[in-house]
């Protein structure tokens, strides 16, 4: 028998859209995996690498506002192969003339940022095929593209070390190729795509307090989740003085169950609702990362936790997005590019804290303490807004599973 799930969307766009996704991500969070020999030949602080890898994520954050304009203009399919081709091309510049300074490695990071914004193509256009009921689900699986944070961590390392990290942009240009072709030739437009809507709409939007309740709900599991990915190469070679590859290794594990649970994140939430999924899932992390913060536990055990961490996040980014279109449901490329600005600016805000925080500290103990209450914060606001949506029967909200 076939699946309610599998007749009720379109399976080639949502394919294509996972590998554009993943592959993407794969490129957005390049530099982290490659930190720790940029960082030697260019004489980085721990501040410099901390905003090294930070770069990226910002510049993805404030792009996927831009990435929803133009889906909401252009329709996502060709908001995707704009993107993609600019990244490609800038990967090439990089690989050709090379990167000599900090400034041209941050310039870097500004390109690696349009690949970030695939987020807010690739989950619109799988968002507008699929009725309420399968959202979660099918949002899941195209949001667990950022596996592609695991092909980084694995691969990115060994090849640095024995290609050179410069060829590695180069290199990185062959994926994201084969995923172009790909997305051109499979991926389609819905026909439910909403209608264009003017910049007024969007300013709009940011009226609406629950716009703002996802953008903060975000920041946190997205930004946790990217942030950790982004940085991890660089915490587990300074803590624990592991070799870069080994490193990778360490964070490639730590970002698969992350990205490998976002699927299932979503379809929990579709079972028992986003809420109470993100009420466990916030207190989970909050602790997870109060136990990390002395940085006192063996590489092991930290890094047990850290895998716990990563999965409480991957599913609560998961259960995010089975509540946006919920909430939002002609408004999802719109509140894709808003939800993942903040994500971004989430991760980005963490990565550059450790950074930062170890160089002046000397410990990396109040990055984690600082990002723990955030977590904490919004343990508390979940469960307000849960409340509230449940009260007010005018909400979209109020007559599904949350």
């Amino acid at each position: 028998m076939t699946s309610p799930f599998l007749k009720a969307g379109h399976l080639p766009t949502l394919a294509t859209c996972f590998l554009y996704f993943d592959l993407s991500f794969m490129v957005w969070v390049l530099l982290g995996p490659m930190a720790v020999l940029i960082a030697q030949d260019l004489g980085l602080t721990a501040g410099q690498k901390g905003l090294l890898v930070a770069t990226p994520v910002l510049a993805g954050a404030v792009l996927r506002i831009v990435a929803g304009i133009l889906v909401g203009q252009l329709k996502p399919r060709l908001t995707g192969l704009l993107m993609q081709a600019i990244v490609i091309g800038g990967l090439g510049i990089a690989w050709f003339l090379g990167v000599h300074s900090f400034a041209q490695a941050l310039a870097l990071g500004v390109i690696l940022g349009v690949a970030g914004a695939s987020f807010a193509v690739a989950l619109p256009m799988v968002s507008f095929w699929y009725p309420k009921e399968h959202q979660g689900t099918a949002l899941g699986l195209a949001g667990a593209g950022n596996s592609g944070t695991v092909l980084a961590a694995l691969f990115v390392p060994t090849l640095a070390v024995a290609f050179g990290w410069v060829n590695v942009l180069g290199l990185a240009m062959l994926p994201l190729l084969l995923a172009l072709t790909f997305f051109a030739i499979f991926a389609k437009n819905s026909p439910t795509c909403p209608p264009r809507k003017t910049l007024g709409d969007y300013a709009a939007m940011l009226k609406t307090p629950d716009a703002w309740w996802f953008m903060f709900f975000y920041s946190v599991t997205f930004g946790g989740f990217v942030g950790l990915a982004s940085f991890l190469p660089i915490y587990f070679h300074d803590q624990f003085n592991l070799s870069a590859v080994h490193a990778g290794y360490f964070t490639a594990a730590c970002v698969f169950a992350g990205s490998l649970v976002r699927p299932l994140g979503g379809a929990i939430a579709d079972r028992v609702g986003g809420t109470k999924s993100l009420t466990v899932i916030y207190a989970v992390v909050a602790i997870l990362l109060l136990l990390i913060s002395p940085g006192t536990f063996s590489p092991y055990i930290t890094l047990a936790l850290f895998v716990l961490s990563m999965i409480a996040l991957g599913m609560g980014n998961g259960a995010v997005f089975q509540l946006v279109p919920q909430r939002f449901g002609n408004d999802v490329a719109l509140m894709t590019g808003l939800v993942g600005m903040t994500g971004g600016i989430g991760g980005f805000f963490l990565a550059a804290s450790l950074g930062y925080v170890q160089q002046y500290t000397g410990s990396y103990s109040g990055g984690f303490i600082i990002f723990a209450v955030l977590s904490f914060a919004a343990f508390i606001g979940i469960a307000r807004v849960r409340l509230r949506w449940r009260s007010d029967m005018s909400s979209d909200l109020a007559t599904v599973r949350i």
